[in-house]
């Protein structure tokens, strides 16, 4: 009998208590985003439209836990379902760690208020199911935090993959500036591209600690794996030759490259091109250093095929030293064909070796290449060869490789 008592007491405490969250539903939800305003700083931060999303959930967690209260086996869907359909930038912006600051609000407010919620008899019981409430929705809310961050990784990683593939094809400035902005780069600084093959038995761990060593040298990077290729795409780099040298070490044992510095990521294509060249023709080179530039191969780009090369043994070499004035051209093509020899130089111009020694000095401050040096001396005897078939008309652009062929 007294049992019976007691079981009718407890349903009528528990009912009249939900009666009462019920008739205060509104004022509880205003004090709770008044205590928002006043306790997280984060929230005070956001726009009116941000705070707005944020007041509806932390008002949904009153309603839900209200709505669980009355019957403890309805699932806890009210303010999970809230997040789902908040704008992904907010979710994005909102961390978990905020999240749980906003329930931890919503569960002090109501904490506080329990003795105008439930008669003396039911207080504990309702301080309780405040507690089991809470633990319930954080953990969901983890939860669904835990699936948007592998959700997001994935796509993350499709993405990259997609930019690294549009580079090799050497894809236009608008669709890799349209990839670029789905992917999330956020570097205004200047980027360059490293490539060279990839490490064997690479795998996703492999890929994610070469991402974290390249993050050190970076403001934003990409990695990926195309066919045997690894490449580093590096965007704010402060100081690119210690990065290149560093990253070096996660290629495989052949040669590395790294691309010409471009403004943007769109225009990474580029890099890539040119880096692409240099890799199939570093083996041409001898001494390769590791890294190399993409520009230090020019030549052997040019011999292979790579116009954006002869372009630019053309107008870096030749076309300064034709427009240059003191017979500069002239005396560059005999000192190359004399061997390097001074004296044979100066004998077959009329001039003292003296005169082609500093004909020599201005030559290399006009082009950046010493012509007394073996590798500048190439460099310049192959853009000559390239200009003087140029200038009459004879140098054939038939050849159209792919560079990621």
């Amino acid at each position: 009998m007294l049992a019976s008592t007691s079981s009718r007491r407890g349903t009528s405490g528990r009912a009249d208590t939900a009666h009462r969250l019920q008739a205060r539903e509104a004022q509880l939800g205003k004090v709770v985003t008044q205590r928002l305003e006043t306790q997280l700083a984060w929230f005070r931060g956001m726009d009116p439209a941000d705070k707005q999303w944020v007041s509806v959930v932390a008002k949904s967690g009153i309603s839900s836990f209200i709505t669980w209260y009355q019957d403890p086996s309805t699932p806890l869907r009210g303010v999970l379902d809230v997040f789902r359909s908040a704008p992904r930038e907010l979710v994005r912006s909102v961390s978990l760690q905020q999240t749980l600051q906003l329930l931890r609000v919503v569960v002090e407010v109501v904490e506080e208020r329990v003795p105008e919620l439930a008669q003396p008899q039911a207080q504990s019981e309702l301080k309780e199911a405040v507690l089991i409430y809470s633990r319930e929705i954080a953990f969901a809310a983890a939860d669904i935090y835990a699936r948007a961050a592998e959700a997001r990784g994935s796509w993350d990683a499709r993405l990259e993959a997609m930019v690294i593939d549009a580079l090799v094809r050497g894809d236009s400035v608008d669709e890799l500036a349209s990839r670029s902005a789905a992917f999330g780069w956020q570097s205004q600084g200047s980027v360059a591209v490293l490539i060279g093959r990839a490490p064997r038995r690479s795998a996703h761990k492999s890929i994610s600690e070469i991402r974290r060593a390249a993050r050190r040298w970076a403001e934003d990077v990409l990695v990926g794996v195309h066919d045997d290729r690894l490449l580093i795409v590096l965007g704010g780099a402060d100081d690119l030759e210690a990065a290149a040298l560093a990253l070096s070490h996660y290629y495989g044992p052949s040669d590395v490259v790294v691309g010409p510095e471009v403004s943007t990521l769109a225009e990474a294509g580029t890099s890539a091109a040119s880096a692409l060249w240099a890799l199939r023709t570093a083996s041409a080179w001898q001494s390769t250093p590791r890294p190399v530039h993409a520009d230090q191969l020019l030549p052997e780009r040019a011999i292979a095929g790579d116009d954006s090369a002869v372009t630019a043994l053309i107008e870096g070499v030749h076309a300064p030293l034709a427009a240059g004035s003191g017979s500069l051209l002239e005396t560059v093509t005999a000192y190359l064909d004399h061997g390097g020899s001074l004296e044979a130089t100066g004998r077959s111009l009329h001039v003292h070796p003296n005169t082609v020694r500093y004909r020599l000095k201005k030559i290399t401050g006009l082009i950046g290449h010493d012509p007394t040096e073996s590798r500048a001396a190439f460099v310049i005897r192959i853009a000559l060869v390239l200009g003087r078939l140029s200038s009459v008309g004879q140098l054939s652009r038939a050849h159209k490789h792919t560079p990621g062929s």
